[in-house]
């Protein structure tokens, strides 16, 4: 196997990926369905995000929600699912220093972590081979 261009991968790697992709897909979107849906859910992880001291919330919030259900999306399709990792990593490596000063306990960090180090997972091995990421000949 080539450690920088993973194409070789098992059936069952290629499942395990698969299963990840889906499970994890379908929690980022159920995750933040209700602040799609419903304004003022938005509005209190705005004010949330405030009492977290993030710069600008009206933003943050909806940015973050979007770019996680988009994650969502991208994952269970497996499509652009290296770009989907990098996201997110990144919304997640901004959470961390939100929650962090709250005085969160490590089991309290430990979600967002383990999100940042799957997101990067997703960026260096991509979709596996079950996902419209291969049909369309991407790695």
């Amino acid at each position: 196997m080539n450690w920088i261009d993973p194409v070789g991968f098992s059936r069952f790697q290629g499942l395990a990926l698969l299963a990840l992709r889906l499970f994890l897909g379908a929690f980022l979107i159920y995750g933040v369905w209700d602040n799609i849906t419903d304004a003022s859910r938005m509005a209190e992880f705005a004010q949330f995000l405030g009492s977290l001291n993030c710069p600008m919330p009206n933003l943050a919030a909806p940015v973050s929600v979007w770019a996680q259900f988009l994650i969502g999306v991208s994952l269970i399709a497996g499509l652009l699912t290296r770009w989907a990792g990098v996201l997110l990593a990144i919304n997640f490596a901004v959470a961390f220093p939100l929650i962090q000063p709250t005085g969160a306990s490590f089991r309290d960090l430990y979600p967002p972590m383990v999100l940042i180090f799957i997101g990067l997972v997703f960026a260096a091995f991509g979709s596996g081979p079950y996902a419209v990421d291969r049909l369309l000949g991407r790695r």
